[in-house]
Parts: structure tokens; C-alpha cells; sequence
């Protein structure tokens, strides 16, 4: 029960993404005097409509997306003619879309029209759907950091690890017969006594403030022999140890392990988590850190789906942990975060950060340059404004909006290329759904 209340929260607010971007397109639009027909959330049939002045507001039955209908988005051909002077397959659909634009404008709509904004307008227009996924996913973020926290690790002992680990057993792990197994040994701390519950406050007689400052010291000495003092129900015991001397992960800048492996000391005490509310300040470097990933996963996109198609779908391969996931499979990773044996506080931090991350994506993807996407109508309308400054320049004519309708072929393959992309993920999501690692 509690995992579908999960899958349900997680829907809504992925519906509250995708009408919040549409509002970020819908008030720039009226406040600049476009005329929107429609402002959906979904796509195919309509579920529940209804008009307020001359905009029908209302839900569709596929819920993966929204959209406004603004009048005019393609501007006439450069002659000023709606129909084409050429026969062929392109020609037609070029035809088509100018003639379904203009018959959009009625009768004293004709300056109502989007494509008659100047360039800086319409750009605004454009990027308000993006940029109001770029807030939520800041709030979100400044929720989670801010007011959540994140988990950072103390000196308080969570567990202690009986074996030290080796290349063949990285997490060597008793025999039946309590001993370790063979090329291990007890861990220092096991053998020193230390409990859970303990909380370091020295090492070889010195302070240790931090996780990372006990660690660090940990590490730097295999094999010598010092005093921890741990607090223990109030009291100051010290407790002689040896730091054995063990293969362990390399550490990068941040102190995250990485694949390489090194020698270093190793005492076996695990830490207990506390949350930790950061600074303001660390929500757009946590944002930016996220983004340059995100646009790693863009560009990797392709690849991603057609290992998941290969290795997956066809190959029964276990799902890769970074393969492209759907709404559907968001959400349900929703009611996994939901009906996780956690504290509600990480459940609410994971939540919301997933929700938060699905935006900035969301952000990410439509700013690439390619109609349908609103970054492809961006894309036309800065081009738009080189071309008549370039002209200006040299002093000719004006050369009027850009022809996007020439486009139209392309967006129709992007826009079919998107719905296939969509189908494979979903069904994948169905089949062989993403879990929580």
C-alpha cells in the first residue's frame, strides 16, 4: 500500500513539473498578447476540458507531456504565399503545416500571431517552459540540502567489520566457524573490543574532529600500533590497537572511492550518518555538479538506449543502472523510495531529489536545438535576429522571419524518433523495471 501512495505522490508531481512548464509558456504568451487556443497536460484524447475566455484548459488521456496551442507559430513562405510552389513528399508537409498555421488565425488575429513577436519575445516565450523546470528543480534541491540535510558521517561507531578485506574478498566475511576466512584476519577494532555505539575522540593521542580526519590518519599508517580513545556511556576508555595493513580503494579529491586500489591502513569501524543542513550556497554548485553529468547522459543517450534495447530487451541482460528510465518507471522507482526500510527523512530527501533531478533534465533536454523542442524554435528565432542584423549591416532589405516551416520534415523524424524512444523505455520500465540500488 504505502509503495502505490509512493507511485501515486511521485505521478502527481511529475504531472505538477509538466504543468508548471507549460505555464512558463502560457503567461509569457498572453502577457505579449499571443492568442493560446489550448493549454493541455497529456496527449491523445481529452479526459477533461474546459474553457476560460479563449483558452481551453484541461487533461488528455496519455499523460507523458503537455503542450499550449499558440496561433500562428509558422510564418508564411518567403513570398508571403501559405502554399507551396513545388510538388513532392517535402513540399506537402511543408504545405501542410503553413496552411493548418494560418488557418489557426482568425479574422482581426492577425497581429495575435506568435511568429510576429519580435525575436527577444519569442524567446521568452520559449524558454519559460524550460526555465520553470530550472526553478522547481532549485527549490526541490534547496529543499533537500537546505532544509533536509545530507548524510554526512560521524565518529560514532555504526558497525565493525570482523575480517580485513583482501584483493580476492574486498568484504571478507566470517566462515561458519566464526574464523576469517583464509589470506584475512580479525580487524584491529574487532579485536580491541570496540562496540557500536563508541565514539571516537583520539587517535595516538590526537584529537580527531571529523570522520575524514580519523580516516585520514587510518589510512596514512598500516601496521603502526597506537591508543584509540573512544567515549563509551560517559566514560574516556583507550583501547591499544594495531592498523593492519589492507588493499583498499583510492580515494579522489572529494574522498569518494574509485576503481583503482592502493595500499593503506584499515582498522574496521563503519560510521554513523547525521544529517546535516548545508548553505544556501551549496545548492548551485551541487545544481552545477548534477548538470555537467545530465549533459554527459544527454550526449551518451543513444548509446544508452540501444544497449537497453541490445543487452536488455533482446540480450535478457541485467538492466544497466544509468540505462534511460520513463515516467512510468520514475514513478515506480517513487514507491520504491516509498516502501524503503528508512527513516522517513531520507525517504523525503530521496524523493525529492529524484523529482528535482527529472527537472533539471527535463531543462537540459528541451534546450537542444531541435524542433519540435522548444530550444529548436529558439534556435530559429536567434537566427532569425542574426540574419536581419546581418542584413542591416549591409544594407539590405529586411529579410523577415525565418522560414521554419522548411524544418517541419525534421521535426516530424525528431518528433517520431521521440515517440519510439518513449515506447522502448516504457516498455522496458514494464518488463524490466529499474530498482533502487
Amino acid at each position: 500500500m504505502v509503495e502505490v501512495v509512493g507511485i501515486v505522490i511521485f505521478a502527481l508531481l511529475i504531472g505538477l513539473s509538466i504543468a508548471l512548464h507549460e505555464f512558463g509558456h502560457l503567461i509569457p504568451a498572453k502577457k505579449f498578447g499571443v492568442k493560446v487556443t489550448e493549454y493541455m497536460i497529456g496527449f491523445g484524447p481529452s479526459v477533461a476540458s474546459w474553457q476560460r475566455g479563449e483558452t481551453r484548459y484541461g487533461f488528455k488521456a496519455i499523460p507523458v507531456g503537455g503542450y499550449i496551442r499558440m496561433i500562428g507559430m509558422l510564418p508564411p513562405g518567403p513570398d508571403g504565399a501559405v502554399r507551396a510552389t513545388t510538388t513532392g513528399r517535402f513540399s506537402q508537409l511543408i504545405d501542410d503545416a503553413r496552411r493548418q498555421s494560418a488557418e489557426e488565425i482568425g479574422p482581426g488575429d492577425e497581429d495575435r500571431a506568435f511568429y510576429r513577436l519580435p525575436v527577444r519575445k519569442r524567446v521568452v516565450v520559449m524558454l519559460g517552459g524550460p526555465t520553470m523546470n530550472l526553478l522547481l528543480a532549485f527549490v526541490l534541491f534547496g529543499v533537500v540540502l537546505v532544509g533536509i540535510g545530507l548524510p554526512a558521517p560521524t565518529l560514532q561507531v555504526a558497525s565493525v567489520p570482523p575480517c580485513v578485506p583482501t584483493a580476492a574478498q574486498p568484504n571478507a566475511t566470517p566462515l561458519p566457524s566464526g574464523q576469517c576466512p583464509t589470506g584475512s584476519s580479525p580487524s584491529p577494532a574487532s579485536e580491541a573490543g570496540l562496540q557500536i555505539g563508541d565514539t571516537i575522540t583520539a587517535i595516538d593521542g590526537i584529537a580527531m574532529q571529523t570522520w575524514d580526519d580519523a580516516t585520514s590518519w587510518i589510512r596514512a599508517n598500516p601496521g603502526a600500533q597506537a591508543d584509540l580513545t573512544i567515549e563509551r556511556d560517559g566514560q574516556q576508555v583507550v583501547l591499544p590497537v594495531t592498523i593492519a595493513t589492507a588493499q583498499r580503494p583510492a580515494l579522489d579529491a572529494d574522498g569518494n572511492p574509485t576503481d583503482e586500489v592502493v595500499t593503506a591502513g584499515y582498522l574496521g569501524v563503519g560510521p554513523e550518518f547525521a544529517w546535516e543542513p548545508q548553505p544556501v550556497s551549496a545548492v548551485p554548485a551541487y545544481m552545477w555538479d548534477l548538470t555537467t553529468r545530465s549533459v554527459v547522459a544527454l550526449v551518451s543517450l543513444p548509446v544508452r538506449l540501444y544497449e537497453l534495447v541490445s543487452d536488455t530487451l533482446i540480450g535478457g541482460q541485467e538492466r544497466s543502472a544509468d540505462s534511460p528510465v520513463s515516467v512510468v518507471g520514475a514513478s515506480r522507482l517513487g514507491g520504491d523510495i516509498a516502501a524503503m526500510d528508512e527513516p522517513l527523512r531520507a525517504k523525503a530527501a530521496t524523493f525529492l531529489g529524484l523529482i528535482a533531478s527529472l527537472n533539471l533534465f527535463l531543462f537540459l533536454f528541451n534546450l537542444i536545438p531541435i524542433l519540435p523542442l522548444d530550444g529548436g524554435h529558439v534556435a530559429g528565432a536567434l537566427y532569425e535576429a542574426v540574419r536581419r542584423r546581418l542584413a542591416r549591416w549591409r544594407g539590405r532589405p529586411d529579410p523577415g522571419p525565418v522560414d521554419i516551416a522548411r524544418l517541419m520534415p525534421v521535426a516530424y523524424v525528431a518528433s517520431g524518433a521521440l515517440l519510439l524512444m518513449g515506447v522502448i523505455v516504457i516498455w522496458a520500465d514494464l518488463v524490466k523495471p529499474l530498482a533502487l540500488q
